[in-house]
């Protein structure tokens, strides 16, 4: 049962990466080349490290080549026809995409997973640097209310909204599938888990603290009625407006022309939606095997079977979901945030088990498990209704499948905490 949460979370999260990464490359076609760049840097970078050399001058040599790559990206807009064989750019876009993740979750994860994360993460840190330091060298102002009393007529209430916007800052399922299924695959020993751990949520914070003030500042928006038009609906502004902030404040604080600046951010914003994805179908991949080992299915034990069946249904529920156009990944994006908590709280839960079977205290994993629950559960509900009013069946039939599974390995898990009591 609680794979079936998991599965659905990675369809998702692929999903919607493989549009929005579809959504730049149209949007802004000078981040293609870059983009693409990255993936022969990586490849180049592991097959060195695999021979022994030093990771610092390869660390050096990759950044410089990786924004050379950016800079001549900035000249060289790489976009597809506006039609494909009856398709528009961005759903051959998907295609592309999802056909790239196939080949990168079947090989080996020092060939290229590894090396590409790696460049992204100093890539990341480059990019936070200009980000603080334009921050510092301009001070802008925040253009944004501090108390918004003129939101759209389609925003939903604060609550539960609030707490399945801020998933990946705060507490993630998707993280928790990851940290299980891919990073504690490459710590040298099982105590560097905190470091890599905390030192990744710092990060990630980072990120996130930096985004709000691109997206809510004077870079973005001269005035709060410009920012009210930015923001004019719910969804409105979204990786846009990011870019377009964060390009305009690196202008301000560094002198670096808008076209460049945004190049990097768009850069920045598609390699971190690839990775994922390049670990979202390796990950979705390891379920059905492991579907296929359970139920002794010859077939779903194949690397090459699962993982087409992994992008099958990506794309299944990409164009199913949203019609040729393939935007379907947005569509589901409001039910993710539900979804990707409720597999937080149930993370937590089975943490929870664990920790009373092994008699030590629990009450620090069940209390944040009990409210992320309730929240998630709430807003699972509301979207259930917003797609049955809608019409959207399969997303309801999404959306109730995850809601009924996760009642039943919730009390599946409580039976097992009263049993364990009981023994104590």
């Amino acid at each position: 049962l609680f794979m079936i949460v998991v599965f659905l979370v990675l369809l998702m999260v692929n999903a919607v990466f493989g549009v929005v990464i579809a959504n730049s490359f149209v949007s802004q076609p000078n981040a293609v080349f870059p983009a693409w760049m990255a993936i022969v840097v990586a490849l180049v970078i592991g097959q060195l490290i695999k021979r022994q050399f030093s990771l610092i001058p390869l660390c050096i040599i990759g950044i410089i080549v990786l924004y050379a790559s950016v800079y001549a990206g900035s000249y060289l807009p790489i976009s597809l026809p506006e039609t494909i064989m009856g398709l528009s750019d961005k759903a051959s876009w998907i295609i592309i995409l999802f056909v790239y993740a196939m080949i990168a979750s079947l090989l080996p994860v020092w060939m290229l997973l590894q090396p590409r994360d790696f460049i992204n993460g100093m890539q990341l840190i480059v990019g936070l640097f200009l980000l603080y330091g334009a921050v510092f060298f301009s001070l802008p102002d925040i253009t944004a209310p501090a108390f918004n009393t003129a939101t759209a007529v389609d925003t939903p209430s604060i609550i539960p909204l609030l707490f399945v916007t801020i998933a990946c800052g705060a507490v993630s399922g998707f993280h928790g599938i990851v940290s299980s299924g891919t990073s504690s695959k490459q710590l040298d020993k099982e105590t560097d888990a905190r470091f890599v751990g905390y030192l990744g949520a710092v990060g990630e914070g980072s990120l996130a603290l930096i985004t709000i003030v691109a997206v809510s500042g004077v870079a973005l928006a001269a005035s709060p009625q410009e920012w009210h038009e930015v923001y004019s609906h719910l969804g409105a502004g979204s990786v846009s407006a990011f870019i377009t902030g964060g390009a305009n404040l690196i202008e301000q604080g560094w002198g670096l022309s808008v076209s460049f600046s945004s190049t990097i951010l768009a850069v920045m914003v598609v390699l971190f939606a690839g990775t994922t994805m390049d670990s979202g179908v390796r990950l979705q991949r390891y379920i059905i095997q492991e579907w296929g080992e359970i139920y002794q299915i010859p077939a779903l034990k194949n690397g090459l079977v699962a993982t087409l069946v992994a992008v099958g249904t990506c794309l299944l529920l990409a164009f199913g979901a949203g019609g040729s156009s393939g935007s379907g990944g947005m569509i589901i994006w409001p039910l993710f945030g539900s979804t990707n908590q409720i597999l937080a709280s149930m993370t937590l839960l089975v943490i929870s088990v664990m920790l009373i079977k092994l008699k030590r205290p629990a009450i620090y994993t069940l209390v944040p498990m009990m409210f992320v629950i309730v929240m998630a559960f709430l807003a699972g509900i509301i979207k259930l209704k917003e797609y049955y009013l809608a019409g959207n069946y399969l997303l309801v039939g999404l959306d109730a499948i995850v809601l009924v599974v996760s009642v039943l390995v919730m009390l599946e898990s409580w039976s097992v905490i009263r049993r364990f009591k009981a023994e104590q």
